[in-house]
């Protein structure tokens, strides 16, 4: 823990800021903030030290009579510091799809298909997104929990996205809200391919979590690129009940 102090040792009454934990330089949440009413204009004079350092924790600013009159104050856990934007509003169901990729069709074929028996309920061919697709389904037939299975090849192996590189190309899960899964995970640092929103080769809306984090965005898919796909309201309820 550390202690910052904005008023002389001497003060009978002095305002302090009690950091509760850090995380690499970050500071994550308070334990408490404090002031007196007597002391508004000391405060007041403290203020761009003090207005700085808590925007830098909170990410909002700070005036005299929010601090004087305790309106900042945030429990140990950082919950305070508004537990609505905190708490998430949607949820992850479960897996929609894999999604292979190959230069070319046959050994994707020979293995699902003829091998492993997956019957083909659908094809897909975009020229943006470079790849033609066989779609596959895992799991019995109209089943909520039936898992698709997306064999990709290049339409241009040397254009991208290289559908093809890795060849476990992408995972896809299901979300109860997309566009509130978007919203909340776009202020907790997510980071998001371009393209937004937008129909996917089985006509549901999906977006993409980018592999990689970046200065803006620090959270991507560790590597990964991860597919969230709105889920139609008989996968919801089958989930949910489900769970039940």
């Amino acid at each position: 823990k550390k202690m910052f102090r904005y008023f002389p040792p001497q003060s009978k009454h002095s305002v302090s800021i009690v950091a509760a934990r850090f995380r690499h330089s970050n500071v994550n949440s308070f334990k408490s903030i404090t002031a007196n009413n007597c002391f508004r204009d000391k405060l007041t004079a403290n203020l761009p030290n003090f207005s700085t350092y808590i925007r830098t924790v909170t990410g909002k600013p700070v005036t005299p009579s929010d601090a004087a009159s305790g309106n900042n104050r945030i429990d140990e856990e950082g919950e305070n510091k508004t537990n609505q934007e905190s708490k998430r509003t949607f949820s992850i169901l479960g897996l929609q799809q894999i999604a292979l990729g190959s230069l070319e069709r046959s050994p994707l074929k020979d293995l699902w298909i003829d091998t492993f028996g997956l019957p083909k309920i659908g094809q897909y061919k975009s020229e943006k997104e470079n790849v033609d697709e066989d779609i596959l389904q895992l799991g019995a037939k109209g089943s909520p929990f039936a898992v698709e299975v997306d064999l990709m090849i290049p339409l241009d192996p040397e254009k991208r996205p290289k559908v093809h590189v890795p060849a476990l190309n992408h995972i896809g899960l299901w979300v109860d809200d997309l566009e509130q899964a978007v919203q909340w995970m776009t202020k907790r640092g997510v980071r998001f391919t371009p393209g937004g929103i937008r129909k996917g080769a089985a006509g549901h809306n999906v977006t993409f979590i980018h592999p990689k984090g970046n200065d803006e965005a620090p959270i991507g898919g560790a590597g990964s690129l991860i597919e969230l796909v709105q889920a139609p309201p008989e996968v919801i309820k089958a989930f949910k009940d489900e769970g039940k």
